[in-house]
């Protein structure tokens, strides 16, 4: 309504009332109608709910009117000590109406390590085996060094941020990211799991909510605020990423209201050792917390030499120990389970049960923490490999309640979602492991070419001998009935299906002829398929590595005396799966595994006692289940 329309208006109320208290009040009422009429025009367009879900808003979709910038957050730390506190680099993506209006959105926020790598050396391809630790040598030796690369850095906005921009800023968010410390344009050092790479995060959500300094340029004093920002910050991201939302939550910073991590690494001597053993994660073959760092090391040139000698010589090489594998401070410290204090974000947390990379027990600690502690949690599950958000839907419920405020009931969705086998929509649960489930322990009887397992103890066995050797692919000592490097043992064919819920272990009384050894135990589903395009759950159900060196001690192992027995107990990856019908769980047992363990000279003997050997698999319905499936 124009201003002359509004005269008009009132010239006529005043014709039409003679009263003159009346016409006054009348006055009174349009003019603050039309006011609000106006007020609401300023404001703009505002994000839109339905179902409890925050909607595309039509003023906020076309990305040519996005507002696109980058700044500087000023952290209160100076891990590069170069004598100024450390600038996080930050970039972001806001609807144009944050700025013509009074409009202030919550904040979706991604920390990363690898916004300064190209996309070549992201995806692993930058990488030669001269760059990672020799992995062929004897168990207790020092390796042979390895090349350090000498990375660039890429300048350009991160990858894949048009993928989130598209998702989240047209329902009513901005998104930011930011390089985390000497990664980018970021000052710093990369310290893998160091403090500073929960601080970093912390000091851009403290800017977000105003309590930290922003500014224009690296080096320079010009102020930048985000005064667009309700104050409201989530978190999210995948693997490192994943694992930044988790080192962001637990320093308690305020305005952290919810974080969505995918397969995080919760504690990196889990991602790079097994039980004391010396692994590395699948498809990076002789990786360690040193060859890590030089992959994200993209920060400033001239802060390099100073970088790598204090953190990736004087620390990470100094302290990871690839010699016995053990547990040490310097572990503990890169443990985000024991950080956990002042956390208090709700977390949905997601991850596959067959990530070989950053592997199940990651998300299963962490979430177990969390959820004891009495922060509102959900757990997304799937059965493929590393990656793999939870579907928009769940994240955008996740989201509109904690950023947006809306009482959207999420806290009395399922607590738990699990893809099935073969399916694209997950399965709601009350729990995981399923409350239901509870443990069946199988016994090992000895057999040629494979033994059995049965629900109860054979009489006493003889004991069984494999060698060692890691130039055979575990697959193929699978299927090879023959094969002298393996011991394998399997339950009669399914009758009925059953499903695997929860953390199977396994217990084995076991000597060896030299003071050390790889042992490797692999759980099967049988006969194997070896069609193209078969699923990896098809196949393998899962795994898990030790030191039978560490069997008393996590901390300090100690070399075994040849030809003497140890018992040496467990947990596999965790896992909620169906075996069908007409399949065999196999134990499989073997030393070495190629693709990721040390590989020792060929040739060492493991013997196995069956009589003290176990596996204890958590089965719906228990042994009732079992014994239906089996009629053992």
């Amino acid at each position: 309504m124009k201003i002359n329309s509004l005269i008009k208006h009132i010239k006529y109320l005043k014709n039409m009332t003679k009263n003159t208290s009346k016409y006054l009040f009348l006055c009174f009422l349009f003019i603050g109608s039309f006011i609000t009429v106006v007020a609401q025009k300023v404001e703009g367009p505002k994000p839109i709910f339905r179902n409890g879900e925050a909607q595309v808003v039509p003023e906020f979709r076309d990305p040519s009117e996005w507002i696109k910038e980058e700044l500087w957050v000023e952290t209160t730390f100076d891990s590069d000590e170069d004598g100024k506190l450390d600038r996080m680099h930050v970039f972001v993506t806001r609807p144009a109406q944050t700025e013509s209006s009074d409009l202030k959105l919550p904040a979706i926020y991604i920390s990363s390590p690898y916004y300064g790598a190209s996309i070549f050396v992201m995806m692993r391809g930058g990488y030669k085996e001269k760059h990672m630790w020799d992995v062929e040598h004897e168990l207790g030796e020092e390796p042979k060094p390895h090349k350090h690369p000498n990375q660039r850095t890429r300048k350009k906005r991160p990858f894949m941020a048009f993928v989130n921009d598209r998702t989240w800023v047209s329902r009513g968010y901005v998104m930011v990211y930011s390089s985390s410390p000497g990664t980018g344009l970021s000052d710093g050092v990369p310290t893998v799991g160091g403090e500073n790479e929960s601080l970093a995060p912390k000091a851009v959500i403290d800017w977000l909510c105003g309590r930290a300094d922003g500014f224009t340029t690296r080096e320079g004093n010009e102020k930048v605020t985000a005064y667009w920002c309700s104050k409201k910050v989530g978190m999210t991201g995948t693997s490192y990423d994943g694992t930044l939302c988790i080192a962001a939550a637990t320093t308690g910073v305020e305005g952290l209201e919810a974080i969505v991590p995918v397969a995080p690494v919760v504690s990196f001597y889990h991602y790079y050792r097994s039980n004391g053993l010396v692994r590395s994660p699948d498809g990076y073959l002789g990786e360690d917390v040193d060859v890590l760092y030089d992959f994200i090391n993209t920060g400033k040139k001239s802060n390099r030499k100073r970088n790598n000698k204090v953190v990736r010589d004087d620390s990470l090489m100094a302290s990871q120990d690839r010699v016995t594998g053990d547990y040490n401070d310097f572990w503990a410290s890169r443990n985000y389970l024991n950080q956990l204090d002042s956390m208090k974000t709700p977390m949905l947390m997601a991850h596959g049960f067959n990530d070989w990379n950053v592997m199940p027990e990651h998300s299963y600690l962490f979430y177990k923490a969390v959820k004891e502690k009495g922060i509102p949690t959900q757990l997304y599950y799937h059965q493929k490999g590393h990656g793999g958000n939870p579907p928009v839907k769940m994240m955008n419920r996740w989201f509109t309640r904690y950023l947006h405020g809306v009482e959207n009931g999420v806290e009395d969705d399922a607590p738990v979602q699990i893809v099935r086998e073969g399916k694209y929509e997950p399965t709601a649960y009350d729990a995981y492991p399923d409350p239901n489930a509870s443990d069946v322990t199988l016994y090992l009887k000895s057999g040629d070419p494979k033994g059995s397992l049965w629900t109860q103890q054979p009489e006493n066995q003889s004991t069984q001998v494999l060698i060692d050797d890691y130039s055979i692919d575990a697959a193929a000592l699978v299927k090879d009935e023959n094969a002298p490097n393996r011991l394998l043992y399997v339950t009669p064919t399914l009758k009925k299906s059953i499903k695997i819920s929860g953390v199977p272990r396994v217990t084995l009384k076991l000597a060896c002829d030299k003071p050390a050894a790889n042992l490797s135990v692999w759980l099967v589903s049988l006969p194997w398929n070896e069609e193209k395009g078969a699923k990896i759950y098809e196949n393998i159900i899962t795994r898990g590595w030790a030191d039978p060196q560490n069997h008393s001690s996590l901390t300090d192992g100690e070399p075994l005396v040849p030809g003497e027995f140890y018992e040496v107990s467990f947990d596999l990856m965790p896992d909620d799966q169906i075996i069908p019908k007409g399949q065999q769980i196999g134990l499989l047992i073997f030393s070495s595994d190629k693709n990721f363990t040390i590989c020792p000279e060929p040739g060492t003997k493991l013997t196995i006692d069956p009589n003290g050997t176990t596996i204890t698999l958590p089965i719906l319905n228990g042994i009732a289940s079992y014994k239906k499936a089996t009629e053992e």
